[in-house]
């Protein structure tokens, strides 16, 4: 089951439901609720499949009456809010709602639960998901996809993310105005859409700094945008609602193309940008250091240097998409080899 606008796959999918209203209705939201669709399970129990991996707790509850007629071995992958919006946020909602209620069931049909980075697993299990069945599992990257690039940068920063209230930009900008106050070259890209977007642009005329909104862009022009760039910026916070990140993968993105990350220690963050190393972190919504971040990444070619090269080993050893998918590959025969209870 995928989105209809989501990246193409090589084989005849089983269902690909809209985001217009209708198809929302007749589909997606009565499935949760009564877990009728014999032809959906049928069409799916027909692929003959050794597996059942969902992505984001919340979307594998409503896969429970999939996963309890097929009897596979399930495995959900955590990756941020999904474990990390308070509880009395996500019951303003009637689907969240629905999965608070179905998780416990959830836990105990699932046989494992992927998290993105160690603070996903620390707060699943605040959530109260089964320890036992907890790991964390880094998503790498493709190393062929984003190579090095290692000719000259321009003083540029770089943001990328959905423009919403936990990726913080609202405070890059902040800091990017005391950067353009010290260095007047400096410019600010904004990659990304969302619903803050024209608050953000609106702030950063009152702000008299300068920042180009570019909207949505391919990944090959994010990479194009990685590659002159002096610094990618990642300022996320934790929200009002508790959303968080899990492990943001435009740094690694950025780290393998050669740009060190300046951002906050928030969420997963600090388990890929080692302070000093392959870039720097500041307590969230401290936007004076990360001025001071930026422009030290911006002017000391030394620490430039070396924090690029840092990043692009630790892509190779830690967060390569061919180490990460074989891994993923062994913990499913190991599922696979494992009789469902």
């Amino acid at each position: 089951m995928r989105a209809e606008n989501s990246l193409p796959i090589e084989h005849e999918s089983v269902l690909v439901y809209s985001k217009r209203m209708l198809s929302k209705l007749l589909t997606r939201v009565p499935y949760p609720v009564f877990g009728v669709a014999p032809k959906f399970h049928r069409r799916v129990a027909a692929k003959h499949g050794d597996i059942l991996h969902a992505h984001f707790a919340t979307d594998a509850t409503t896969a429970l009456p999939l996963i309890s007629y097929l009897n596979l071995p399930t495995v959900v992958t955590l990756h941020g809010y999904d474990v990390t919006v308070r509880d009395d946020t996500t019951r303003k909602k009637f689907a969240g709602n629905l999965y608070l209620k179905a998780r416990p069931e959830l836990w105990q049909r699932a046989q494992l639960f992927l998290c993105v980075s160690e603070f996903i697993r620390q707060r699943a299990l605040q959530a109260g998901f089964p320890e036992e069945k907890l790991r964390v599992h880094y998503i790498g990257i493709d190393r062929t996809v984003f190579t090095p690039q290692r000719g000259p940068r321009e003083p540029l920063v770089v943001f990328v993310g959905r423009l919403v209230e936990k990726k913080g930009c609202s405070y890059l900008l902040q800091a990017m105005k005391k950067v353009q106050e010290q260095m007047p070259q400096a410019r600010l890209a904004v990659i990304g859409f969302g619903p803050l977007r024209i608050p953000l642009e609106k702030m950063a005329g009152e702000l008299g700094m300068r920042a180009e909104f570019l909207g949505r862009k391919s990944g090959s022009e994010v990479r194009s945008w990685f590659g002159r760039a002096r610094v990618v910026c990642v300022p996320s916070v934790t929200a009002a609602s508790g959303d968080s990140e899990g492990l943001p993968t435009v740094i690694m993105e950025a780290n393998a193309i050669g740009v060190p990350v300046v951002g906050f220690r928030h969420a997963g963050i600090p388990e890929i940008v080692k302070h000093n190393e392959t870039g720097l972190l500041y307590t969230e919504r401290d936007s004076d250091s990360l001025a001071a971040g930026l422009l030290q990444c911006l002017t000391d070619d030394a620490f430039w240097a070396a924090a690029s090269e840092a990043g692009i080993k630790q892509v190779a050893e830690k967060f390569d998409l061919s180490t990460q998918t074989a891994k993923l590959e062994s913990i499913y025969n190991q599922l696979i080899a494992t009789p469902v209870l």
